[in-house]
């Protein structure tokens, strides 16, 4: 997903550099652990899931809204940058525990 989302970032023409500003941007989500665990996790897992961004992608598209496009394609890359790293979607028992392995 991310050499893919690589490619089509590249075909919308966006500027790298916004790409590298917001790459980091759904870890943001991960601020929800000073909540507690449950919300934490809830929080982490809403930004690293590709619903919210198949929806931002949609709209932007129907819209002809070329940034939202890009900003779906860098949430994907995002996405397929933690995926390539091993990162999973969080279970409330704690930050390192994921749907792939224990972190």
């Amino acid at each position: 997903m991310l050499v893919a989302a690589c490619f089509a970032y590249q075909r919308l023409g966006a500027s790298w550099g916004y790409f590298a500003l917001f790459f980091f941007a759904p870890d943001l989500a991960m601020l929800g652990y000073t909540a507690g665990k449950n919300v934490g996790a809830w929080c982490y897992n809403a930004a690293h899931t590709y619903l919210g961004l198949a929806l931002l992608a949609a709209i932007a598209y129907a819209t002809e809204q070329s940034g939202g496009l890009a900003g779906a394609v860098i949430w994907t890359a995002h996405i397929g940058f933690d995926r390539l790293l091993g990162y999973g979607l969080k279970y409330s028992t704690g930050f390192k525990d994921t749907h792939l392995h224990r972190v």
